[in-house]
Parts: structure tokens; sequence; C-alpha cells
């Protein structure tokens, strides 16, 4: 670990260390705003398909790192393929998102199988593959989406509307859910440790719906999930660094860092800069949280927005990111034009 917090930009941030040029990564950088990721999807018939061929999915993850020099790579691959391993039905419309059987009740959680972590062994080949390949300067994150998002998908089947088909069943019949919250963590735990085993240098949480909940339920459904998961991946890989993304969750995250004992957290981009430099950039490492319509809309509102990012918290230990992904329609040199500026902040300041 010594060696690579030398090495790479992103690990020593994540260790804590403020940079001149903070580092920079984005949220689904490997995807479909890329021609060249474009062509290998279509020759694929699915999307699992493309997720479970390792030659294929490790291309493609290294994809943005060779047009844009990223200082981390994210493995090419999808929150969903746990709830695959764990024996639901999955499959990806196109333009409309995953579709999965529904878990309905306390009995269908009762049918899905023992996860097994040997059963995603494409995606351990994936990281091996890409490990080969990556500069010596640039980290492999790996990643699962966090119980509470993982199960919202899985009890609607799909996206939802505040994720209402997931918030109805855990307050009607919370035993059953809670063992559904269960099952998930024990997966999504073992499921990292054999990323960081097999080659990944950090991973990330994500947990895109966890604003959609009140307090109690944030604590319930949220935190207490993530603090299990990270001290398993702990116990096992003891200095492995997690990064936690709470999308939509602003101070109630601070309010547990405490519990949850990341080495960084994620920001969207809604959360008020002040209060982050405040109470959670004194703590913990910082992603974020440039909007993906700024870098959308380009021009002067995107140098803009990412100067406010930059002044916000370049000053201590930061890993500069989008607020969420990035959007399909986003143009190539949009993104170029952040990076620069991004890249000569410490130049300048």
């Amino acid at each position: 670990m010594a060696s690579d917090i030398a090495t790479k930009p992103v690990i020593a941030a994540l260790a804590g260390r403020t940079q001149k040029s903070p580092p920079a990564w984005l949220m689904r950088q490997a995807g479909r705003y890329l021609p060249e990721y474009r062509t290998i999807r279509s020759g694929v018939e699915t999307f699992l398909d493309l997720c479970f061929t390792p030659r294929l999915a490790a291309e493609v993850t290294l994809q943005p790192i060779r047009r844009f020099s990223f200082d981390a790579a994210i493995l090419f691959s999808d929150i969903l393929v746990v709830p695959h391993a764990l024996g639901q039905a999955v499959s990806f419309e196109t333009g409309e998102g995953p579709r999965l059987d529904p878990i309905v009740d306390g009995d269908a959680v009762g049918r899905l199988q023992d996860f097994d972590a040997g059963a995603l062994s494409p995606v351990y080949e994936t990281i091996e593959r890409v490990k080969r390949e990556l500069p010596s300067n640039v980290a492999l994150l790996g990643f699962c989406g966090a119980p509470w998002t993982v199960a919202t998908y899985m009890v609607a089947g799909r996206g939802g509307e505040e994720q209402r088909a997931a918030r109805l069943f855990a307050y009607r019949d919370p035993a059953a859910f809670a063992r559904l919250i269960d099952v998930l963590t024990a997966a999504s735990a073992a499921y990292l440790v054999r990323q960081v085993k097999a080659g990944v240098d950090a991973v990330q949480i994500f947990d895109t719906w966890a604003g959609v909940l009140p307090p109690d339920q944030f604590r319930r459904w949220c935190v207490e999930p993530v603090q299990r998961i990270v001290t398993e991946v702990r116990s096992q890989v003891p200095d492995a660094p997690i990064i936690w993304f709470p999308r939509g969750a602003g101070p109630q995250a601070a309010h547990h860092l405490s519990d949850v004992a990341v080495n960084a957290l994620g920001l969207d981009w809604t959360i008020d800069k002040a209060f982050v430099r405040e109470h959670i950039q004194s703590r913990v490492t910082v992603q974020g949280n440039l909007d993906p319509l700024a870098l959308l809309a380009g021009g002067d509102a995107l140098d803009r927005a990412v100067d406010a990012v930059l002044e916000a918290f370049a000053d201590g230990p930061f890993i500069f990111n989008l607020g969420h992904g990035i959007l399909p329609e986003t143009p190539i040199e949009h993104v170029e034009r952040m990076l620069e500026r991004v890249r000569g902040y410490g130049s300048s300041a």
C-alpha cells in the first residue's frame, strides 16, 4: 500500500494526502458517450454478455484511460451482477434500463440462492486483465451497489419513482426486508473481498438511492449494512481503501462518518460545499461533485462549475469527480475541457 500511495494519486488522496493538482476520474467513464465503447457494445447481444466477457470488459475499462489518462480506471460491470449471482433473473432492455423478476414478499426472498463469489469469476478475470495493461500510476477501482440500492431494483423489478416499491416493502414487512438486506450485505462484502484479492486498488460502494429515505430508515437500511460491509472487508483485507457514495443523503451521511469507517465520501452536486469543508473534509477525503449537467452544458458554465468545485475542495484531501455518472450524450470535447482545467489548477493556484 505504501508504494501505491507514492505512485498512484488516487490512492494517495484516499490515504488523506492533499495534492497540488487533485486526481480525477468519472463515474460511468467507460460507457455510451465514447464511440469506441459503442462499437464494442454493438458486437454483443446483451449488456450482461459484455460484462461477463473478460476480454471485452477489460477493453472497455481501459478505453477512457487511453483517451483521457484519468487517474483511476473503474471496473466495467454493473451493480446487478450480485442479484444475478443470487439467482434472480436480470436483463437489460435497450434504452429502458434493467429488468428483474420482482421480489414481492418474504417467500421470494427465501427462494434466492446462496451467494457464491466464485460465480462471478469473469469479473475477477477482467480485473486481472486490466491490471496487466494499466499504467503503473493509475489506480483500478472495483465496486458494488449498496444493499439498499440493489434491493430497490430487486423488489421493483426496475427503477421507479422514489423507489416506492422497496420503501413500501420495508414498511409493511420489515423483517422480510431485513432478510433481503442481510443477504445482500453478506454477498456484497464477499464480492468486494474477491475484487480486492483479484487486484483492485480500492473499492466504491454505490448507494444511488440513499437520498429517498428518512433519517431512521437511512440509518437502518443504508448506514448499518454499509458499516457491516466495511467491517467484513477490513477483517479480510485490513488496509483496503473504501469510498462510500450515498447519493442525495447530504448532511445525513456526515452524521454517520464515525459509524462507517470509510476512506472517502462521494458527494453529489446538491450538497452545500461549505458544509462539506467544515463537517466532512475535515474528517475524510471527499470525492465529487461536479453536476453532470454542467459537464453536458460545456462552455463558460462548465468552467465556472469546475472552478467552484476546485476552490471548495482542492486545498484538502480530494478526488475530482462528478456528482453522479456521466450522461451518455456528453460531448467528448467537454470532458477534455474539464480535465484541462482540473489539471491546470495546481500550476495556477
